[in-house]
């Protein structure tokens, strides 16, 4: 090859990078770019970002806690010094205690739920009652914790009579 040749092929090719380096670039100049509002959320986030920054500084103790007076996870912290005792006081005669007649306490009994089915003659209602860790199902004329008689079932409450007092005592659903 001879010298006039290469200098074409160079020259030619020199030509066309240069017009591929233009094409490939433009003259144009970019728009400015949109700047868009934060949305609201971002600002109460940043709101409540500031709030917890000073939550924190104020929890953060300013002074040193003191020695503690006392070891909170002994029963004694040290033998006291022996006191002497005073001589007792004379108690009073013993005088006879009366027998108290009361009668005793109620058992705790509570309306858990009322079961209906109907019936020829209107429905037919159950109660359930709970007490002392113990359920019972009962109608009327039932007896319940061997104290009480179902008097009558209504829609949400139950009467029952004491057995030892004859006294009345109404549940009602909660």
């Amino acid at each position: 090859m001879n010298a006039k040749t290469t200098a074409t092929i160079v020259f030619g090719g020199g030509a066309l990078a240069a017009w591929l380096a233009g094409a490939a670039t433009s003259n144009r100049v970019p728009p400015d770019p949109i700047f868009r509002p934060r949305p609201a959320i971002d600002a109460r986030g940043v709101d409540l970002a500031n709030e917890i920054t000073k939550l924190h500084e104020r929890l953060r103790p300013s002074s040193t806690p003191r020695a503690p007076a006392r070891n909170l996870f002994t029963f004694r912290q040290s033998a006291s010094p022996a006191v002497p005792a005073s001589p007792p006081s004379p108690r009073p005669a013993l005088t006879e205690a009366r027998p108290s007649v009361s009668a005793p306490p109620q058992p705790s009994i509570k309306l858990a739920g009322i079961a209906e089915d109907p019936g020829p003659e209107g429905p037919i209602r159950v109660a359930i009652l709970s007490t002392d860790g113990q359920i019972f199902l009962a109608k009327i004329g039932d007896q319940v914790a061997g104290r009480y008689r179902i008097e009558k079932i209504s829609e949400d409450a139950v009467e029952l009579t004491d057995l030892m007092d004859n006294s009345t005592r109404r549940l009602a659903l909660r």
